[in-house]
């Protein structure tokens, strides 16, 4: 694929961050709209993604360092910062997203499950898109294959194995990410209590990881055998589960309760 797209100056653009900024401002455009149409001041979306994208950021670079190798990061420390070269574990990113949200949500005094269901269809929209990232950079790789539809990398710039078909786990992903955005984005407007827009995508995520993971060549493991992002594919789903029948039992009204409303000024 085109790991690097092109060079200015002596510098090199990689595809990875261009995608992945490009997914960041889909979100948030997305994010702010579904805001407005909330009665939330876009505003609050705006001042959110500025701390989510750093602290998912941080996170999924964490939990990339933590479960890759840590010998070799101990090594090379510089590499830790190396993002532009691949390395970003979703599930580290997601889990520094949701503490940034219950930490925003408190100190703008909103109802967390509201403002996250409000941003559940961006958050998959910009998974959707890193996927595409991954695909042009060849982190996130599948086992070998036969099948037709194998994906072969040979610009030596890819993260992935050169010369060898490979599972297209990033597309894989991609398409199911895509159809989990277009479910959440239909039911977005027939929610009947705050948090279940977001709890259904944490199942449908859960599910849908858990089963593109079974493909990939580079899984991180928990001591060689067993894979994180499998383990915390259930964990997500389970919790999702039980809190989703927990929010129902109580039917908690759709309700920003004492969000700031769309007219309002927020600085």
């Amino acid at each position: 694929m085109y790991p690097i797209l092109f060079r200015l100056f002596g510098m090199e653009i990689r595809a990875y961050g261009v995608m992945i900024a490009i997914a960041s401002i889909a979100g948030t455009i997305l994010g702010a709209r579904e805001a407005k149409r909330r009665g939330l001041n876009p505003e609050l979306v705006y001042d959110f993604v500025f701390y989510a994208v750093l602290a998912a950021i941080i996170g999924s670079r964490i939990y990339y360092v933590l479960f890759f190798d840590p010998a070799y990061f101990i090594k090379n420390p510089l590499e830790i910062f190396a993002i532009w070269k691949g390395g970003l574990a979703i599930h580290g990113g997601l889990i520094a997203g949701v503490l940034t949200a219950i930490w925003f949500t408190k100190k703008h005094k909103l109802s967390f499950w509201f403002f996250a269901d409000t941003l559940a269809p961006s958050v998959i929209l910009g998974q959707a898109i890193g996927r595409g990232a991954c695909t042009l950079n060849g982190c996130s790789y599948g086992k070998p294959t036969n099948l037709p539809w194998a994906i072969t990398f040979t610009n030596p710039d890819a993260a992935a194995p050169l010369g060898i078909p490979l599972h297209p786990t990033q597309l894989y992903e991609l398409i199911l990410d895509l159809c989990i955005f277009a479910l959440v984005f239909a039911l977005r407007k027939k929610i009947k209590f705050n948090g279940q827009l977001f709890l259904i995508y944490g199942m449908a995520y859960g599910i849908a990881r858990f089963i593109v993971e079974g493909f990939r060549g580079d899984q991180l493991t928990i001591g060689g055998y067993i894979s994180t992002a499998q383990s915390i594919s259930v964990v997500i789903f389970i919790a999702a589960l039980a809190l989703y029948l927990y929010l129902k039992k109580l039917e908690p009204p759709v309700s920003a309760k004492g969000g700031l409303k769309k007219k309002a000024i927020h600085n």
